[in-house]
């Protein structure tokens, strides 16, 4: 048997929160794409990037690997929800105002096809459906670099205020 190590470091989530307040969604997901906003902590443990990002509409990059199978050798679908919703949460962040951030309520998955290490980089592009001021929500879709789905999904997002710093955030 032979043993494996992952080393993960990471900045303090709170940073990102708190400028997320003085920004429009959009600015905010363009100040992670740029490094400007340090990468969340769930980004550099699964070893996602976010890549694109313009009004309705997210993308992000992965390549899973060893550290991401279950029991089984193939990738676990919680690797493939987290980068789903994931993905799903930032278009909704990219039609929101400055001061207004979003959580996961309800997240819809289908798994249709296995991912293992072998599958090589993934495609996660989300588009927004709608957002008002309570709720967002949103569509996905995983595919390799040929395009081949293996995943989408759908999401359901409470709006919220966002994080100023001085304590949580309030509902809508």
């Amino acid at each position: 048997m032979s043993k494996r190590r992952l080393t993960v470091e990471w900045d303090d989530p709170k940073t990102g929160a708190v400028r997320a307040a003085g920004l429009s969604g959009i600015d905010y997901v363009r100040a992670m794409i740029s490094g400007e906003v340090p990468d969340p902590p769930m980004a550099r443990l699964l070893g996602y990037r976010i890549v694109e990002a313009e009004p309705g509409r997210a993308v992000l990059t992965a390549t899973p690997g060893e550290q991401h199978c279950n029991p089984f050798g193939t990738v676990h679908g919680g690797y493939t929800s987290t980068l789903l919703d994931t993905a799903l949460g930032l278009a909704i962040q990219t039609g929101l105002p400055k001061g207004r951030t979003s959580t996961t309520v309800e997240l819809a998955v289908k798994l249709v096809r296995a991912i293992t290490p072998a599958t090589g980089p993934l495609r996660v592009e989300a588009r927004l459906v709608h957002v008002g001021s309570r709720i967002g929500t949103a569509e996905a879709r995983v595919v390799d670099a040929a395009g081949k789905l293996y995943a989408h999904g759908s999401t359901t997002c409470l709006v919220l205020e966002a994080e100023t710093g001085k304590g949580k955030g309030k509902r809508a």
